[in-house]
């Protein structure tokens, strides 16, 4: 079980100065020192072992700004926190913000473990919040996560600002920002280099707003997977504009499994992106299924329609630069590109269409196959 920090709330009986307490007992005991008042928690330490699951969990009464100044580090034994699913875990909390310090998870053991196919532990994400409403979070540094680094799930209303994520381009399923399940997100200004999703989008997102991303390297911005259960909700109403992607091995991705669904995409916006020696810069692939796991023969179900991709410049590192791969069963509606220049090797690259319906405007490099 993860020890519990998240017990500073207000209102809690038969623990009276509990904040005083359990808090700085839980702190001093890994190196942190602590200074309080009524809403504020100032975390400090040029370095401190975080060695066990931490949980904070409310609801509470007041509003909440957890301070980190230095390094919360992650044990070098793997199983110390990867048997449970997060590190740092928000849950049922409101109005809470952490701002500044760095999340040091220590993941190489974990992925080698992964990668040599051993008995592992399930492998926990640094930082998840559940079910949490009025979210801030800033200047966090984010390094070596076991899985995917900041989760926000079934969160409404959250902020999260000059994040810098740090992984190898190798490490398997760290994600920098996943997004699920979540209304009206904000993500600005982050600088994210990692080995899967610099952010992924997962089903029932809606209101997603992004912009100054740099992505590189890593896997892209992605919604999706999509359709790994047949009731699963849409995505929609998702914006990324001004960002950059710097030798990332996708850009703007959309996918889905090749499994029936009736999940939707719709009403997405990339907009004012530089590609640099980018694979695949722009790709819709819908028949997604990695291990030809429960997907080979079948088509995905999931609806794409109102997707605008408008001014898309830079160049490509595949010859393929514009994929669209569609669902024959669900071909994908109102797709347009608009003003997108991109060049492979000093030459003009390529692009790909399967059942797909949309427009072109303006300038089109390469020639477009709507």
């Amino acid at each position: 079980m993860p020890f519990s920090l998240f017990h500073f709330c207000y209102g809690v009986p038969k623990l009276g100065g509990r904040r005083e307490g359990l808090n700085r007992t839980f702190l001093e005991g890994v190196g942190i020192g602590v200074q309080l008042d009524p809403i504020d928690y100032d975390l400090r330490a040029e370095r401190a072992v975080l060695t066990k699951n931490v949980e904070f969990r409310g609801p509470c009464k007041s509003k909440i700004k957890v301070q980190i100044d230095g390094t919360l580090v992650a044990p070098l034994d793997y199983n110390a926190v990867g048997k449970s699913r997060s590190w740092i875990l928000f849950i049922k909390v409101n109005r809470v913000s952490v701002v500044g310090g760095t999340l040091d998870a220590k993941g190489s053991s974990f992925w080698s473990c992964r990668k040599s196919r051993s008995k592992c532990p399930v492998g926990a994400r640094s930082i998840m919040f559940n079910w949490a409403n009025d979210i801030v979070i800033s200047s966090l540094t984010s390094i070596n996560s076991q899985l995917m680094h900041l989760v926000i799930n079934s969160c409404n209303n959250v902020m999260v600002s000059n994040v810098k994520i740090i992984a190898p381009d190798d490490s398997p399923n760290t994600d920098g920002i996943h997004v699920q399940g979540s209304t009206d997100v904000t993500i600005k200004g982050c600088n994210i280099r990692t080995g899967d999703d610099c952010v992924s989008i997962g089903p029932g997102t809606s209101g997603l707003w992004m912009e100054r991303i740099q992505c590189g390297p890593g896997h892209g911005v992605s919604i999706g997977s999509l359709a790994r259960e047949y009731n699963e909700a849409g995505v929609e109403n998702v914006t990324l504009i001004n960002s950059d992607f710097i030798g990332s091995d996708n850009g703007l991705r959309i996918k889905s499994w090749a499994r029936p669904s009736i999940g939707f995409v719709k009403k997405i916006l990339f907009q004012n992106i530089v590609m640099k020696n980018v694979e695949n810069p722009i790709i819709i692939d819908q028949n997604y299924c990695p291990n030809k796991l429960n997907c080979p023969g079948k088509t995905s179900g999931v609806k794409i329609s109102d997707v605008t991709y408008k001014n898309i410049v830079g160049t490509s590192a595949t010859k393929v630069a514009v994929t669209f791969d569609c669902s024959p069963t669900t071909p994908c509606t109102s797709i347009m590109l608009q003003d997108v220049k991109l060049n492979y090797h000093n030459n003009t690259p390529q692009s790909l269409c399967k059942n797909i319906r949309g427009i072109t405007r303006g300038v089109s490099r390469p020639k477009s196959c709507l």
